[in-house]
């Protein structure tokens, strides 16, 4: 069993507490921004062992008869087509998830703002397609001089030039699918229209990560740093918060650089009612509250600093990221007095990768292989064939030995695994051989007959959480399986090619 390191229901209980005193104290309409994602947050699951994906919505559940929701998305991601890595969807695909993951849990979410709106035709097409569906949409275009020309942002031409999202509830969610979606200038459009129309209204951030009551190089912390590198985000000392209390907290940069110029937005929008004194007084975090081992909580976070130092070479490899990501990335992974060795199954891979090129397994000049951490703390190793591909060898090899199954008997029956790759081969695809995905199709057919296979398919939940290495970039069909699974993956950033040395 993986070590745990969070109490999600102490969390829970604290953030739930925390969120409605804010909301008391405002005595009118909370305006709280969520950075972060609240559903299937599995970055925290991997830095935080414990952490339930899903606890920052159940938050949100248990008062959700207080509860409104605007959903923004920035016109430049919907006409760039920017992708969400952990579910393989656009932005876009990802707002109409988003609404559908909060019907699902009681909770209306039938707003969405278009930010920074200048006519690109996606984004009016994507609003149709809202509209259509019963979505209330609306469209906020650039402000000039945002945020720094003061008088001309909090007046008339500014925010109140953006059209107002009429909300009934006592608390607003305002969130995204990731950042630079417009949350904070939503917000603050929201607030300055409620004062206008004589409501009191405040804003507040409900920002997981980083962690503001953890030292700023704690590994959780960078690991944050590590996941935000294409964004430049780093973490500081608040050194309003030291001022004003005289005590250590963290936040990132951007808030920090931010905040004179928004503390100056809110004084003018509410003449003076708004008042914080840093931008940790505007969190309502309580993350750090519910770790409960930090030594396993270090390590993980450790683990992910490594994984999203790969997960930029291989963007930068599809051409996804820019080398000064990379950089960044490596320069974090260094900081913290890490290598790439440090991940428990990249030797093994990279060994497989050798053991089989000198074997001689070489399919369609290619050979590739792969090694995966289980949860009993066994490593397994599987490479590419005629019939598979090393992602899925290697899950498979992982079935049996968790089901007790030899490796030596097959899992799906050889005429099977005939018949679908002569298909394939007739159909002239590129690739006969198996990929994930295909593989565990088949190993569901299998298991109606096989009762190896069978055993083996009712261990595939125990493969979340398992860590796995590649040789190579996975192909799609890979990568889907391996994000169904709920699998760790790195890779090397390099694809499927002829070898003539091992690496």
């Amino acid at each position: 069993m993986s070590k745990i390191g969070f109490d999600s229901e102490l969390y829970f209980k604290q953030q739930s507490t925390y969120i409605l005193e804010r909301m008391q104290k405002v005595k009118g309409k909370l305006y709280l921004e969520c950075g972060g994602k609240l559903l299937f947050d599995y970055h925290a699951q991997r830095v935080l062992p414990g952490f339930d994906t899903n606890v920052k919505m159940r938050v949100f559940q248990s008062f959700r008869d207080n509860l409104d929701v605007i959903i923004c998305i920035n016109a430049a991601d919907i006409e760039h087509r920017k992708m969400r890595s952990d579910f393989g969807i656009t932005y876009e695909g990802d707002v109409f998830k988003m609404i559908d993951d909060f019907a699902s849990w009681g909770i209306k979410a039938d707003k969405v703002v278009i930010t920074r709106y200048s006519g690109e035709s996606t984004a009016t097409i994507f609003g149709d397609m809202l509209t259509r569906r019963g979505i209330k949409v609306y469209f906020h275009k650039p402000i000039l001089g945002y945020p720094e020309n003061l008088d001309y942002v909090v007046s008339d031409s500014g925010f109140g030039s953006n059209p107002y999202i009429p909300t009934e509830k006592p608390v607003v969610i305002v969130t995204a699918p990731g950042p630079g979606s417009g949350k904070l200038a939503t917000c603050l459009s929201e607030v300055y229209h409620e004062y206008k129309n004589g409501t009191r209204a405040s804003y507040a951030k409900f920002e997981t990560f980083p962690v503001w009551n953890l030292p700023i190089d704690h590994p959780v912390n960078i690991a944050y740093e590590a996941a935000t590198a294409d964004l430049g985000d780093y973490n500081q000392i608040d050194h309003f918060y030291v001022s004003s209390t005289g005590q250590i907290a963290v936040n990132y940069n951007r808030d920090i650089e931010a905040f004179p110029v928004l503390k100056k937005i809110l004084d003018k929008i509410s003449a003076g009612n708004l008042v914080y004194n840093s931008p940790t007084d505007m969190g309502v975090n309580r993350l750090g509250f519910g770790i409960i081992d930090d030594a396993v909580c270090r390590e993980a976070a450790n683990q992910e600093i490594i994984r999203r130092y790969y997960l930029s070479e291989c963007e930068y490899a599809q051409g996804i990221t820019s080398r000064e990501t990379v950089l960044r990335s490596r320069a974090i992974m260094e900081k913290s007095g890490l290598k790439t060795e440090d991940r428990p199954v990249v030797l093994p891979a990279l060994d497989a990768l050798k053991n089989a090129i000198s074997r001689g397994i070489n399919k369609g000049g290619i050979t590739c292989a792969a090694a995966m951490a289980l949860s009993d703390g066994m490593i397994v190793t599987g490479h590419n064939s005629d019939l598979m591909h090393a992602s899925s060898a290697v899950v498979f090899n992982g079935l049996k030995h968790l089901a007790g199954i030899d490796q030596k008997i097959e899992l799906i029956p050889r005429q099977v695994l005939d018949s679908i790759t002569a298909m394939k081969s007739t159909l002239k695809e590129k690739g006969i051989s198996l990929n994930l995905d295909e593989a565990l199709i088949c190993l569901a057919m299998s298991a109606t007959i096989n009762p190896y296979a069978k055993d083996a398919l009712v261990m595939l939940p125990n493969l979340k959480g398992a860590e796995c290495h590649l040789s190579h970039i996975p192909s799609p069909g890979d990568a889907s399986g391996l994000r169904k699974l709920g699998i760790n993956v790195t890779s090397e950033p390099k694809f499927p090619q002829a070898n003539a040395v091992a690496l």
